[in-house]
C-alpha cells in the first residue's frame, strides 16, 4: 500500500471526526470523493462535507427518483433535506445540511 499523501491523511481525519459511525462502504465512497481533482483546492474539512452530502443525496435518498419524475435540482434537493439529515443523524454526524446552505 503507497504512503498516505498529507492530504489524504486530512480528509480521513475530517471524515472521522465528521462522521464517527457511517459505514465502511460509504465512508470509502466519500472518501474518494473528498480526493477528487476538482476538490484539491479546498481545505479537507469542506471536501469531505460536499462529497458527505452529495453521496447521502444520491446513495440514501428520493433525489434521483424526483429528478427523473422532471423536479429541477433544487427543488428535488429541498424535499430531501430531512432525508439527508435522518441518515447523517443515524451516523452521528458532528454537522447537519441546513436547508439556506447552497451546495452544489
Amino acid at each position: 500500500m503507497p504512503a498516505s499523501t498529507g492530504r489524504q491523511r486530512a480528509v480521513a481525519k475530517s471524515l472521522t471526526a465528521l462522521l464517527p459511525l457511517a459505514p465502511y462502504a460509504d465512508t470509502e465512497a466519500i472518501r474518494a470523493d473528498a480526493l477528487a481533482v476538482h476538490l484539491k483546492t479546498l481545505p479537507p474539512s469542506i471536501a469531505v462535507w460536499l462529497a458527505t452530502v452529495a453521496h447521502v443525496r444520491h446513495a440514501h435518498t428520493d433525489y434521483e427518483k424526483l429528478l427523473s419524475e422532471g423536479y429541477d435540482r433544487d427543488s428535488a434537493r429541498f424535499f430531501v433535506i430531512d432525508q439527508v439529515n435522518a441518515t447523517l443523524t443515524r451516523w452521528r454526524a458532528t454537522r447537519l445540511l441546513d436547508a439556506d446552505e447552497d451546495l452544489e
